[in-house]
């Protein structure tokens, strides 16, 4: 059929309404088959008719699978004036799918015609074909496996035939059967059926690609009988019957009425309803007699029952499990051990009151349910018994008795019968007792209690525990009967909780007698302590703090301390800790800072739980002041000390100290050439008026700055002395001549017996001419106060800007005899550079 669409949805309305009407009918599909197989090729070809001449004379035709373009189509001009577009898909890979004949139209593609694909298998071949006869619908019903899936279609048909040999010849035909859309299974109604004739029978299936046919099946109808499943019924007691024995059960059917002429074979199963036990079978039960027996069963169980069957010595089919039928086997009397034990107490002179406690202990896997117990003075099967003292459904009972009794009868009953009797004897303490007696807490819900066998060894112990006194009443405590005699101890873990005291008795049990009681208390698991110690401050300094405390006593049930931990932190918030064994009371806090506050902390710990005390905040004392001087003192001389070392470092190391200032050798033991620099030619300063070749040399210069302060204690005050001079200030004292080698001045140096000087007084600071004096003396050259001097103390001794030397003007108020300067000798060889105090010399 012509479809008229878009291959682009969005533009689908516009295109529609724009193209002219006469394109609906310019292409045409044709396929070369409608279905294939699944991944076979298929080839399309589209024709536009001559009569769509508007296209234009090459419209291009495009091809589309679903939603994608196909390339491969081959378009060419027919005679008759047509297009013709060929395409041959190459596999087929949809099970359904649209091919569209487009022809572009503008930036769209309009689609001229569509045709459906279809594409799947051949259909497979029914297999496990079976029939059964329904005698409620009076119908054969046969079904089938159809196989995997075709894609396609597929009819089932169920075809049938009947036949008097084996099925090899037809004779009369039946009529097909169809079943339902999706069903695989088909019913031939009884009107064409002969119960007891063949049928040959067999399934076709057809799709568009192909017809399969399964194996045929030959049967007779009543051969595959399928009967109802009968209906179970419990069978009610009644006087004819015996009683039913422990373990059993009585049970009777009703078969499917339309079944009775049909002798049939039933298969019963059973499960007990504790548990996830699987079915138990039990088969070839008699059909006739309608009632059966189950033994073997567990006493005091409920069951569930079901039932099937089937024709009897003829071919059929089980029927389904007919609904369950729930019924509860017989008891038996009890099987059980009965553990006893008792306490007494004196009543009065003749009277006992004895209370007995017992514990039911099963000695078969099915030991019956007990419904109750009986105490008895005597056995029950004695003649003349008296009355039970007890019939109770627990597990003690208080009773009186005669002070002569010297036991009871316990037994277990049920609906079936009581036990056998379990004598109690009440025997006396004669036996020895046990060594010692000691307990473990395991775990919070359980106590582990141990001993030491006596000797002669115990055929048995009973364990006692319960709450410590104050307890609700003794009757709440839990027993256990140990019958191992050569044990030395047994976990507790019934009725057991944490945090609570357990008073825990163990008696040994002889032959004829028993042991004294011994006892003990114990924990299932101790407690943390209640509080912790309180932190006390007992003495505080600047830089410690002494803290004690005092430990609490031991309580009972409570966990024993096992090690204390200190914390402290300060105003910075930097934490400390230390931890101190359990027997430690005090602690002294060290490395404190003064006029500091702390916050303290001592926490207590067990094996199993920590404890906080109180906590305590503290201040360090404050310093005092003359603390504080001596500390600022020792710290001005470190601060010192350092700086001498500094000093003395720089000083003792020549590299460092001649980058400061020149070495002066000791005028002494050194010529003037042997220790001023060497002076290149154009840094040599000439005196011509006072350079004379025959002068001598300058021995010493000691320039003195002008004071009037008082003569210091150097100064001769001896009127014989040469002159009073002002304080000294600097000294240079120069060995030889720079221009005469060394050996020269210290031999002129040596054959002098005085040494002749000068003394030359000024002011930096004064702008006036200098003074100079010159003075005898016999003191030796070396014998002079100061050092040598630094060169950035030579200030004074600077030329006048001409570089003429000026005369120092005499003061009068001297003793020393002027003279020119020209005439002193020692000046005659010395080089100076300028200094603006004293001008030039």
């Amino acid at each position: 059929m012509v479809g008229l669409g878009t291959c682009s949805l969005a533009e689908a309305a516009l295109i529609i309404l724009l193209l002219p009407r006469s394109l609906e009918e310019c292409g045409h599909i044709s396929l070369s088959a409608p279905i294939v197989r699944l991944g076979d090729p298929i080839t399309a070809s589209c024709v536009i008719s001559q009569n769509c001449s508007h296209l234009g004379p090459e419209p291009q035709i495009l091809w589309k699978l679903e939603a994608e373009l196909q390339p491969g189509g081959r378009q060419q001009h027919l005679p008759n004036g047509t297009q013709l577009s060929t395409i041959t898909l190459p596999h087929l890979n949809y099970s359904q799918a649209l091919l569209s004949c487009c022809l572009r139209w503008g930036n769209s593609l309009q689609i001229l015609d569509q045709a459906k694909l279809q594409a799947g298998y051949p259909p497979a071949t029914p297999h496990n074909v079976s029939c059964l006869m329904n005698l409620t619908t009076n119908s054969l019903i046969c079904q089938w496996e159809p196989g995997p899936d075709t894609h396609l279609p597929t009819n089932f048909t169920l075809k049938s035939f009947k036949s008097r040999g084996n099925c090899q010849t037809q004779e009369d035909s039946i009529p097909d059967c169809v079943p339902e859309d999706g069903q695989s299974h088909c019913s031939i109604p009884r009107k064409h059926l002969q119960l007891y004739q063949n049928l040959g029978i067999w399934v076709e299936a057809k799709n568009a690609l192909g017809t399969s046919v399964s194996q045929k099946l030959c049967l007779v109808p009543m051969d595959v009988v399928k009967l109802e499943p009968p209906t179970l019924w419990a069978l009610e007691p009644s006087p004819e019957v015996p009683p039913l024995q422990p373990g059993c059960l009585r049970l009777r059917w009703e078969t499917w009425k339309p079944s009775l002429h049909i002798e049939q074979k039933c298969e019963l199963r059973h499960q007990p309803q504790l548990g996830e036990a699987s079915w138990d079978l039990v088969g070839a039960l008699p059909s006739r007699t309608l009632r059966y027996e189950l033994c073997g069963l567990l006493p005091s169980t409920a069951y569930t029952l079901q039932m099937r069957c089937t024709r009897w010595r003829l071919p059929g089919h089980w029927s389904d499990w007919s609904p369950s039928l729930e019924l509860i086997t017989t008891q038996r009397a009890p099987i059980v051990r009965l553990d006893t034990w008792w306490r007494q107490r004196q009543l009065g002179p003749r009277t006992v009151d004895v209370q007995l406690f017992w514990k039911p202990m099963p000695l078969e896997k099915d030991s019956g349910q007990i419904q109750g117990y009986l105490v008895s003075w005597r056995h029950s099967d004695q003649t003349g018994a008296d009355p039970p003292l007890c019939n109770t459904t627990e597990l003690n009972c208080t009773f009186q008795l005669p002070s002569e009794a010297r036991g009871v009868v316990l037994e277990a009953y049920n609906t079936a019968g009581t036990s056998r009797p379990t004598p109690v004897v009440f025997l006396e303490s004669r036996g020895p007792p046990l060594a010692r007696l000691h307990t473990v807490a395991r775990d919070p819900h359980s106590i582990w209690v141990g001993w030491e066998p006596p000797s002669p060894q115990p055929r048995g112990y009973v364990i006692e525990w319960g709450l410590a006194p104050p307890s609700p009443s003794s009757s709440q405590k839990a027993w256990r009967m140990e019958h191992n005699g050569s044990i030395a101890g047994t976990l507790l873990q019934e009725n057991i909780r944490p945090f609570q005291l357990y008073e825990i008795t163990v008696t040994p049990l002889y032959q004829d007698t028993k042991g004294p009681s011994q006892h003990i208390y114990a924990y299932s698991q101790e407690m943390a302590p209640s509080h912790g110690p309180e932190l006390h401050l007992r003495h505080i300094g600047k830089t410690w703090a002494q803290l004690e405390w005092v430990p609490e006593a031991p309580e009972l049930g409570k966990s024993p301390l096992t090690h204390y931990t200190i914390f402290w932190n300060n105003a910075q918030d930097q934490s400390f800790s230390t931890v101190l064994n359990a027997s430690s009371h005090s602690f002294v806090l060290r490395g404190l800072e003064p006029a500091s506050l702390y916050h303290v902390y001592l926490m207590a710990a067990s094996q199993a739980w920590t404890i906080n005390s109180t906590s305590l905040t503290l201040m360090t004392l404050a310093l005092e002041e003359s603390e504080l001087h001596i500390l600022l003192g020792l710290l001005g001389l470190l601060v010192l000390f350092i700086c001498l070392c500094g000093a003395a470092q720089l000083c003792c190391r020549p590299s460092r100290k001649n980058a400061l200032w020149p070495s002066v050798p000791d005028p002494a033991h050194s010529s003037l050439g042997s220790w001023v620099p060497t002076i290149m030619a154009e840094d040599t300063f000439q005196l011509p008026s006072l350079r004379d070749p025959g002068m001598p040399p300058i021995t010493k210069i000691t320039v003195l700055e002008e004071e009037e302060k008082k003569p210091g204690p150097w100064e001769s005050n001896d009127s014989s002395g040469t002159c009073s001079l002002p304080t000294l200030v600097q000294a240079y004292v120069l060995q030889g001549d720079p221009r005469v080698p060394s050996t020269q001045s210290q031999s002129q140096s040596g054959t002098s017996d005085q040494v002749l000087y000068v003394q030359v007084l000024g002011s930096p600071t004064d702008p006036g001419p200098g003074h100079y004096l010159r003075c005898d003396s016999t003191q030796p050259l070396l014998g002079g106060l100061t050092p040598s001097p630094k060169s950035y103390e030579n200030l004074w001794f600077q030329t006048s800007p001409l570089g003429t030397p000026e005369p120092l003007v005499p003061n009068p108020e001297d003793d020393c005899i002027f003279g020119p300067l020209l005439d002193f000798p020692l000046l005659q060889g010395l080089q100076v550079s300028g200094v603006e105090g004293l001008g030039g010399f």
